[in-house]
């Protein structure tokens, strides 16, 4: 894996960690309250798959 896409898996698993931290989970999982967060960890976790299939895309061009 490049050091690229080494430095965007790091910093989208620290942004979904770091909004789990700061769920309150007393107050439920979808309450109004968390939904920043919700959206947050949603799209840290869709940063995480874009990075896997642009390695396997990379991965695919250096075998041609």
């Amino acid at each position: 894996m490049k050091t690229f896409y080494k430095v965007f898996l790091v910093l989208f698993i620290l942004f979904v960690g770091i909004n789990f931290y700061a769920i309150d989970w007393r107050a439920g999982f979808f309450d109004d309250e968390n939904t920043k967060f919700i959206f947050s960890i949603s799209s840290g976790i869709l940063g995480i798959i874009v990075v896997y299939i642009l390695h396997n895309w990379s991965k695919l061009a250096e075998r041609k």
